[in-house]
């Protein structure tokens, strides 16, 4: 016990990077070791398990208990999510004209992907209102989202008795969350020990410079346009609160590559960041479903390369149309991983790009996407908290009280 409490007693960020470390070396040295993988599929399986219960039971007790008249944040928190991911998909854009890049279009996918922008909102609208219960099951967001809230209005007025109960579920999920994230650093170990073991670094020498741009405009979001987005918030240095952001949501959504996963980490650092449970508890599933701008950099980035190589010819305005199609689909892609490669058929119908050519782009997704979709989804993820903190912090700046970060 004594060891275990030394253990804990050590910033979790650091265990993470000493399970990191870890797993890169086992990977190398022992790489026919499966047994180790077994850690990280273990860890994101728990993750994934708790946290539709999670989501649905924080929003809901939120609601329940939420008194009429008290302000809410939501619609500035939405903005900023759809603000973000369509900078997001312009930057990529501009990084694409500017160092183009080109694909060997010779794989086949099998996957099936959206035939349009209106099938993509069709399955968001369908999802949203599927059965509860299979919602929890399929960890489908938007119906664990629009149910919470539904249930949750209608128990406003409920009794205290049913008050309490909520509370002490919630109460109770929030801690089970706490005993798996404490375990992130075998998790990490075995994620990352069989991307080491199976893949190596040698598979990714071939699309290096499309990986480069993918991962610099990822980078460049996170680093320039997110912190510019937020100083016009707050009026205040924001590199402390993006780098937070970063380090205790991106590193483990890294790794996880699942913004769903990802969700009770973000719930935790929220609670630390001091902001307001009955905003978090709603807004920060609702980014995980919504909030997309590593995804809008993929698929823009990925769709102009296949331009590219077939030839054909896309002039800016064009390529700004397909800012807004890929900020709307990055809005429908899934909180998994790979989830936003699906659509990239969407965008690539643009240009008249058949199906079975951009299904081969998908495919080239698959192959880089242990760095492009840990990327991508650290920036999703990351993102989620420092959104939802600028739009609290902006309501503190403007009733005149300590944003505390």
């Amino acid at each position: 016990m004594e060891l275990i409490q030394k253990w804990n007693r050590i910033s979790l960020v650091k265990r993470i990077i000493l399970g990191l470390i870890l797993g890169v070396i086992l990977g190398l040295l022992i790489p026919s070791a499966s047994v180790i993988g077994v850690l990280g599929t273990l860890f994101v399986g728990a993750l994934k398990a708790l946290a539709p219960l999670l989501v649905f039971f924080l929003v809901m007790h939120s609601l329940a208990r939420h008194k009429g008249g008290s302000g809410s944040n939501m619609s500035t928190v939405i903005v900023l999510y759809l603000v973000g991911t369509f900078l997001a998909a312009l930057c990529a854009v501009v990084a694409s004209f500017a160092f183009p890049s080109t694909l060997l279009l010779e794989q086949a996918a099998e996957n099936s992907a959206p035939g349009g922008i209106g099938e993509v909102i069709m399955n968001l609208l369908t999802n949203a209102v599927s059965n509860p219960i299979n919602a929890i099951v399929n960890a489908n967001y938007m119906g664990i989202l629009l149910w919470a809230v539904v249930f949750g209005l209608a128990l406003r007025s409920s009794g205290e008795g049913t008050q309490k109960a909520l509370a002490d579920i919630s109460d109770a999920m929030s801690t089970a969350i706490r005993w798996v994230i404490s375990c992130a650093p075998f998790g990490i170990l075995g994620l990352v020990f069989t991307t080491v073991s199976e893949t190596g670094f040698d598979s990714f020498a071939s699309y290096g410079h499309l990986i480069l741009v993918l991962v610099s405009c990822m980078f460049f979001v996170a680093l320039v346009v997110n912190p510019l987005i937020v100083f016009v918030c707050i009026r205040k240095n924001p590199y402390p609160l993006v780098f937070k952001c970063l380090r205790d949501s991106g590193i483990m959504a890294f790794f996880t590559r699942s913004s769903a996963a990802n969700i009770p980490v973000n719930m935790k650092l929220c609670k630390e960041l001091g902001l307001d449970e009955d905003k978090y508890s709603v807004s920060i599933p609702l980014g995980a479903t919504i909030n997309m701008a590593g995804a809008a950099i993929t698929i823009t980035v990925l769709t102009l390369a296949a331009a590219n190589t077939l030839g054909v010819q896309v002039d800016f305005a064009t390529a700004l149309l397909l800012s807004v199609v890929s900020s709307l689909a990055a809005c429908g892609a899934s909180g998994v991983a790979g989830g936003s490669l699906l659509l990239i058929p969407l965008a690539c119908s643009l240009f008249g790009i058949s199906n079975d050519a951009a299904m081969q782009v998908v495919a080239i997704g698959f192959i880089i996407g242990v760095i492009q979709d840990s990327c991508e989804t650290a920036l999703n993820s990351s993102s989620d908290v420092l959104f939802t903190a600028t739009a609290e912090f902006r309501n503190r700046r403007k009733a005149g009280r300590d944003m505390g970060y």
